[in-house]
């Protein structure tokens, strides 16, 4: 039977959920590859991967999906790699440069703009370079790695984390992105095979502290940060479950995106197994 395909995002933001496909036997059931956010999607709805780790706003794009359930790339706060970057304060801005290798994020900047600071503006999607895109945009959404690489001390523009803004404009957390699986994949999965155990304990492997430790000390040298930089991220900055109070800000976010046209209905929250928290549906 052949094995699992799995399509994982290559940021810092992921290695944590990565865990136990790196460091346990359990990669041998898997057939892994690494992509941005926005080609995990692309894969999962071409049918060339079976579990993807899928931007939010995807999920209501592509049919036959259920997620596993608890485990997710939120943040309740400041987030620290989903930036805009502009030349001029943020309700002045007029055209904004988005990173190629994003969907919800860019789908969160023009749920910003669109019901909270005077409605939309005109969005140019660019490779993440940050000097190009400013070229002939106002700003310019940066994500992941690259947003991290971007000093907030000394930096000559304005400098908005959009996890900041959109807690302080909703009360919400924001979901950027959480494991699906297509359902015409459950019945090739190896009999026995517990899919929601094996992805929550690479999660919960990946965040003991001594593998932060191992983490932050491979990723300060790929980044140019310090190890304090990346362990504040990884235990801080990004929370790695879809609990209760995760699920209700994912709910807002798809309904703020149908109300300004970036999807065409609310999907329905479907998950593999049962969920622990129960549903905030109506």
């Amino acid at each position: 039977m052949p094995r699992l395909r799995v399509s994982a995002i290559s940021f810092l933001n992921t290695a944590p959920l990565m865990w136990d496909f790196e460091h346990a036997d359990v990669a041998k059931d898997f057939d892994i590859s690494y992509t941005i956010p926005s080609e995990c999607a692309a894969a999962l709805a071409d049918g060339k991967a079976d579990i993807g780790i899928i931007p939010a706003v995807t999920y209501a794009q592509i049919p036959g999906l259920v997620i596993l359930p608890n485990i997710a790339i939120a943040a309740r706060g400041k987030v620290r790699s989903i930036l805009l970057i502009s030349k001029k304060p943020i309700e002045d801005v007029k055209t904004v440069a988005t990173d190629t290798s994003s969907r919800t994020s860019v789908a969160l900047t023009q749920i910003l703009f669109a019901k909270f600071l005077g409605g939309h503006r005109k969005f140019e999607p660019h490779p993440p370079n940050l000097k190009e895109m400013l070229k002939r945009n106002d700003a310019a959404l940066l994500i992941g790695d690259s947003a991290l690489q971007i000093s907030l001390h000394d930096s000559p523009y304005h400098v908005y984390d959009l996890g900041h803004d959109w807690k302080r404009l909703t009360g919400k957390p924001f979901v950027f992105a959480f494991w699906a699986v297509r359902l015409d994949a459950l019945n090739q999965q190896p009999e026995g095979m517990n899919l929601i155990r094996i992805f929550q304990e690479s999660r919960d492997h990946g965040l003991l502290p001594e593998n932060v430790a191992t983490l932050a000390a491979e990723w300060s040298r790929k980044l140019g940060l310090t190890e304090t930089e990346v362990t504040t991220y990884l235990t801080e900055n990004i929370h790695y479950y879809l609990d209760r109070e995760n699920h209700a800000g994912l709910d807002l976010f798809l309904n703020y995106a149908h109300e300004v046209g970036l999807i065409p209905s609310v999907p329905e929250l479907r998950f593999l197994g049962p969920v622990a928290f129960g549903s905030v549906r109506k």
